[in-house]
């Protein structure tokens, strides 16, 4: 993690996608109602609708809303039937991408991830021609100045896989995805709350950006972010933008 702020990149993206927070509520509806479908309606048994109504609850989504999309994943109520997507390709400099979907239009979705793609100096990849430089994993970041032999300790034994502290100060907690929410759980009765934390898809190397390549990169994110099919966009790319 030489280099950069792992701190001041985390709060860049959060800003980033508090602007978009409308858009936020369409993708968690689409995800509570393909996770409720796939895993059934009782978050207790489903860990991936239990991911998804803590991240609704975290962007403050009503219950009726959320109760809504359960629904219609279940069968209780008419909805779209949505498929799951992963495209993947590489951005400025050689940054792998990531992007998932779920589309009721998969001609449509294509079409649109290769146009972003293409008009943004990228280049739309084979299936597992990146995959296998990320690793699906949980993260709990942790503002600097937290007590980091307390923290460590208290993560390791609420079964987290591994601590890393940051150049910036920033501590991080690495759990396995279904661990995530008893780790988050644990720490915030051990007195830690995270700053920012979710399931994704980490990168294993990072491709440091700098200037107009972090400039042109980030154009190209937000293109594929913008995108109303598009889920989630995970990339080896650290942008320094200052």
């Amino acid at each position: 993690m030489a280099g950069h702020s792992k701190w001041a990149n985390i709060q860049h993206r959060k800003g980033r996608q508090d602007a978009k927070r409308g858009k936020i509520f369409t993708r968690l509806i689409k995800e509570i109602t393909v996770a409720a479908k796939l895993g059934g309606g009782d978050p207790a048994s489903n860990p991936r609708l239990r991911l998804a109504i803590d991240k609704a609850n975290d962007a403050n989504m009503p219950k009726d809303n959320v109760q809504r999309a359960i629904d219609k994943g279940t069968g209780n109520l008419e909805g779209v039937d949505y498929v799951e997507l992963r495209y993947e390709g590489y951005g400025i400099g050689g940054a792998a991408l990531m992007v998932d979907c779920l589309t009721d239009n998969k001609t449509r979705t294509v079409a649109d991830v290769r146009h972003a793609f293409n008009k943004n100096g990228g280049n739309l990849g084979t299936d597992g021609s990146v995959a296998y430089q990320f690793a699906h994993q949980g993260y709990l970041l942790f503002a600097p100045g937290a007590d980091e032999d307390a923290l460590m300790e208290a993560a390791l034994e609420a079964g987290a896989e591994d601590v890393i502290t940051h150049e910036d100060g920033a501590i991080e907690v690495i759990t396995a995805p279904n661990d995530h929410a008893a780790v988050k759980q644990a720490l915030e009765a051990a007195g830690f709350a995270a700053d920012d934390g979710e399931v994704t898809m980490r990168a294993q190397n990072e491709t440091e950006l700098f200037g107009e390549d972090a400039l042109k990169m980030q154009k190209l994110l937000d293109a594929l972010e913008d995108l109303d099919d598009v889920q989630n966009v995970y990339t080896s790319a650290v942008l320094n933008l200052d």
